[in-house]
Parts: C-alpha cells; sequence; structure tokens
C-alpha cells in the first residue's frame, strides 16, 4: 500500500492555465480538474476568477492557497477602489499580488499565478510562489504547459484579434488534457476587453476545439 503524506493528500490543480495577450485584451483559458495524489478529486473547478471588472486571475497549485489568495485580491482591490475612487492598475495589481506571496516565503502558498487584465492597454504578468513577477505577451502554468506552449509557441501572434487568440489558448489547454494526466475536462475561456471579464459558452469553447 503506498503511504500518502500530507502534501500529497491537497486537493491541487495539477492543471494547464494559459494566459495571452491580443488586439484589444487579454485571453485566459484553462482545464477544469483537481487532483489529489493520483485521485481525481474533482472534474469542474473554476480556475480562472476576477478580482476586478477589468482584471482576472488564474490559478495552479494548491487549490486552499490559491482561493485563499484570489480572496484576498478581491477585498483588497475592492478596498483600493473604494479608497481611491477608481480602479487598481493591472501592474499595480500583480505587484500587490507578489508583495504578499513575498511576505510569505517562508510558509509559501503553493500556488502559480497568471494575472492580467486591460488598464491603459491590456497586460499579463506571472507570478510565482515566493513573489517573482514577470511581464508576458503568452504564457502558461501547471503540469501541462510544456505541452500548452508547443501550440502557443506555433499558433500565436501578438496583436491578433480577441477571437483568434480565444481560440488558440483554447486549442493549447486541448492538446495538453490529451497529454498531461492532471489536466482534464472542459475547457474555460476568459476574455477580458474594456467592456469587462466575460467567461464564453462552454458550447462555443468546445467548437473552438473540434
Amino acid at each position: 500500500m503506498q503511504n500518502l503524506d500530507t502534501k500529497d493528500m491537497e486537493k491541487k490543480t495539477g492543471t494547464t492555465t494559459v494566459g495571452v495577450v491580443v488586439k484589444d485584451g487579454v485571453v485566459f483559458a484553462a482545464d477544469r480538474r483537481a487532483t489529489m495524489g493520483y485521485f481525481i478529486a474533482s472534474k469542474d473547478i473554476d480556475k480562472i476568477y476576477p478580482i476586478d471588472e477589468h482584471i482576472g486571475i488564474t490559478i495552479a497549485g494548491s487549490v486552499g492557497d490559491a482561493q485563499k489568495l484570489v480572496r484576498w485580491m478581491q477585498t483588497e482591490v475592492k478596498n483600493y477602489r473604494l479608497e481611491h475612487g477608481k480602479p487598481i492598475g493591472v501592474e499595480a495589481a500583480a505587484t500587490l499580488l507578489a508583495n504578499i506571496l513575498s511576505a510569505y516565503k517562508f510558509f509559501p502558498f503553493w500556488v502559480q499565478i497568471l494575472i492580467g487584465g486591460v488598464d491603459e492597454r491590456p497586460r499579463l504578468f506571472s507570478v510565482d510562489l515566493l513573489g517573482g513577477v514577470t511581464e508576458e505577451k503568452m504564457t502558461s502554468t501547471g503540469s501541462g504547459s510544456p505541452i500548452a506552449f508547443g501550440v502557443l509557441e506555433t499558433q500565436y501572434k501578438e496583436d491578433m484579434p480577441v477571437e483568434d487568440g480565444a481560440r488558440v489558448a483554447a486549442k493549447s489547454v486541448w492538446a495538453a488534457i490529451k497529454r498531461d494526466a492532471a489536466s482534464g475536462e472542459a475547457i474555460d475561456v476568459v476574455v477580458i476587453t474594456k467592456k469587462g471579464f466575460k467567461r464564453l459558452d462552454r458550447k462555443q469553447v468546445a467548437k473552438m476545439v473540434e
């Protein structure tokens, strides 16, 4: 019988998440599987969340840690809006998240996060568990990311229309689902433009990967 320690029993989004900057916004895509070791703990978990009307976040890693950070960021961003009378900038939100993670680096949140949205222009940032931040045009996180990058590297182009970006993001996650055991089930696609955060219909996404 296999012995499992506490880490093995944590619910994790083994996962594939993708973020791309497009002409008029940012597109996120992710699968919906969560695992506990080799066990599929959930087939329907959200991995893309709004933290404001114009900013979204994707999660990979420990589900509990990631969800706590999402709630924390939603609260901080709401407080910023109330205090300053305007929405927080995308880079400022990424810096805030990085500062939170850096402050806990000796007892880290086991996460890898993408955060992006639109203020003056579309922007996308990758934030690691120790608070390291890089700005990206296209990127992927999670166990399926090496496979997703294969699609992104060949099909992504800067300044592509939102519709094309959504299709490329969906296809990159679909490719990962086919080969990565920790990624699976349906594909979520979210588009963030100046009009706000919009989650695409599942049927619409399914047609993108046919």
